[in-house]
């Protein structure tokens, strides 16, 4: 029997790895999850292990190529963003995959604002929050002035996608979504790398910049295929929207983040958006697109956690529960809030917190957690609402990710959202199905 063609897809999350087959109408064919352990950095904090990263991503693909009944020729990658990969000649990484979450040296920055700055000039003009090491282009900053002797190694140093590509190709370039994200790189008012890049040599060790839908020919153990340069997952998510939709529409994309995007605001980002965490995103043909995010997924968990040791639940108990009105009514007719949060600031954006978590007050699990999701939603439309006020109208909004398989979370959103349609969409393979299309087009 023939093998079918197929499309093979890494998609690379902070938590799972996963690795998909599409057949030629984009239908999942052939899937496999991974997690790895965290290692620890030079500085004992913990990273992503390239190595570990990078034999997983070879063998899966080898795997892959030898079943019988499929034949790969398509491949592409997404992965997360603001994160590097620094390389030698010979293509071996250098240093280890930080991670955006260590905590960004405030002489560093500092330094890099004096020169450079202020901090809120250099956010308009690369349209991202100050956001330390998520802005990853300040990593390279960092390294170049705290870590000089791995600086110095460094022939390129990719974006973590490109970087897969690379694996393969041999091909060191760039692309405008890995770019884009809130990175301090790019000069959104001049289309280009923003001064500094240059100015600090920097331009050096960034490869050339290749369109998003750029894919190179390659033969590999015997088999010939078509690889492309890989893409930021956010921005993956929200082609296969794009494709589908002729209204103007917003995306809530969930997981450790909610990234609200919204491709039809360009709008220039005001001081009072970016310090509400709105930034711009490049699309892949490199037009700024208006996001917001907001930290939800990591919220949720850790309350959530706490949710169970107080009622003393078996975990995943909160899945099981369905929207329930009366629960959503008393909810809402507390007229204090209930929760104090680990993560988000709702000051931020004119709203209020407990002092501290009213655990005494809830009469059971269900209780507190509709309140935690009552409260969570007000941020959620809040952050929304940042990208929602375009010149053109959005009247349709998709849940996509973890949160689209929430009732309470969707129709909480709903209720408070009332001029608009939302859909929860089952694009649970959106990213990888975007990263599909691009070498498909």
């Amino acid at each position: 029997m023939e093998p079918i063609k197929v499309t093979a897809i890494f998609d690379i999350g902070k938590t799972n790895k996963k690795f998909f087959l599409f057949d030629q109408e984009l239908k999942e064919v052939y899937k496999v999850y991974h997690r790895l352990d965290y290692i620890q950095d030079e500085d004992g904090e913990d990273c992503e292990s390239i190595q570990a990263l990078t034999q997983w991503v070879r063998q899966t693909l080898k795997e892959a190529l030898d079943l019988p009944q499929f034949l790969i020729v398509k491949l592409n990658f997404t992965t997360y963003g603001a994160s590097f990969v620094h390389i030698d000649q010979m293509g071996n990484p250098v240093a280890p995959l930080y991670n955006y979450l260590k905590k960004y040296p405030e002489n560093i920055l500092e330094q890099f604002y004096s020169k450079y700055g202020p901090a809120e000039k250099f956010s308009q003009e690369t349209s991202s929050p100050a956001l330390g090491m998520l802005n990853s282009g300040l990593q390279l900053y960092w390294l170049k002035y705290a870590k000089p002797e791995i600086f110095k190694k460094i022939h390129r140093s990719l974006h973590l996608p490109q970087y897969f590509s690379f694996l393969f190709t041999g091909k060191a370039v760039s692309e405008y979504t890995s770019i884009g994200c809130h990175t301090g790189l790019w000069d959104f008012a001049k289309g280009e790398y923003h001064h500094w890049v240059k100015a600090e040599g920097i331009d050096k060790i960034l490869p050339e910049v290749v369109d998003t839908t750029t894919s190179f020919p390659k033969t590999f153990d015997q088999h010939s295929m078509s690889i492309g340069v890989g893409v930021h997952d956010s921005s993956s998510a929200l082609l296969p929207y794009l494709t589908t939709n002729t209204e103007p529409f917003a995306l809530l994309s969930t997981g450790t983040w909610a990234i609200s995007i919204n491709p039809f605001n360009d709008a220039t980002l005001t001081l009072d958006e970016l310090r509400k965490d709105c930034l711009h995103f490049l699309s892949k043909e490199g037009r700024p697109i208006k996001i917001s995010r907001l930290f939800i997924g990591e919220e949720h968990k850790v309350q959530i956690e706490k949710l169970y040791v107080h009622f003393q639940l078996e975990k995943g108990y909160y899945k099981a529960l369905s929207f329930e009105k009366e629960r959503y009514d008393i909810a809402k007719s507390k007229t204090h809030k209930r929760f104090r949060f680990e993560y988000l600031k709702p000051e931020v954006y004119g709203l209020t917190q407990a002092a501290a978590t009213d655990w005494k007050g809830f009469a059971d699990f269900e209780d507190a957690y509709y309140s935690f999701i009552h409260e969570l939603t007000d941020l959620q439309v809040a952050s929304l609402s940042l990208v929602l006020n375009g010149s053109t109208s959005v009247k349709k909004l998709y849940i996509d990710g973890g949160f689209n398989a929430n009732p309470i979370f969707v129709e909480m959103l709903r209720d408070k959202l009332p001029g608009i349609a939302i859909e929860t969409t089952d694009f649970a393979l959106g990213t990888a199905l975007g990263a599909g299309m691009l070498v498909n087009l």
